[in-house]
């Protein structure tokens, strides 16, 4: 199955970054959580080509997301605003809901590599968002402009080798 987002292209990647600012994180009052943590901004992930694929996949966007590893919401906007999918997930169940309809995955982690055509270490990005560089196998995160609400993470192993970029917005 293909990812959600389909070959957007580098310049999109460029373009979301240029216009993006800096960011921090906000406490919200989720329903899921009493504890609930929330952020916005864009993304871009980057997969390299590995075969029998032909090109690299490029995963760029806005997000919202809400909650934590174990209960949370997850909103992606195209890079013109329009929404392109919600993810939640409890510990009951995983959901994607977009132009497709409503789907059901056995796992969070299911869920995320199907909209994103690849794995990403959840509980390790929900730790790099509050500015902990806690390891995961595989990936390397780069948190030297947590301050200005840059986020970088690079997966060498398995592969392919794939590069996730996350600019978090200032709340109002």
């Amino acid at each position: 199955m293909k990812p959600l987002f389909n070959r957007v292209g580098a310049a999109a990647i460029v373009v979301i970054f240029l216009l993006t600012g800096c960011a921090v994180q906000t406490g919200t009052s989720g329903s899921n959580t009493a504890n609930a943590l929330s952020w916005r901004g864009r993304l871009a992930l980057q997969v390299e080509a590995n075969p029998p694929q032909t090109q690299a996949q490029y995963v760029a966007g806005g997000f919202e997301l809400t909650g934590s590893p174990q209960a949370g919401e997850l909103t992606l906007f195209t890079p013109l605003g329009t929404t392109a999918a919600a993810l939640s997930w409890s510990a009951q169940a995983a959901i994607l809901r977009d132009a497709g309809g409503i789907r059901h995955f056995e796992s969070l982690e299911a869920l995320i590599s199907q909209t994103f055509g690849t794995e990403i270490p959840v509980l390790a990005l929900f730790a790099w968002l509050a500015g902990d560089t806690m390891t995961a196998a595989g990936w390397r995160v780069d948190l030297s402009q947590y301050a200005s609400g840059r986020i970088t993470a690079q997966r060498t192993l398995p592969a392919p080798v794939a590069e996730l970029r996350l600019v978090l917005e200032h709340s109002p």
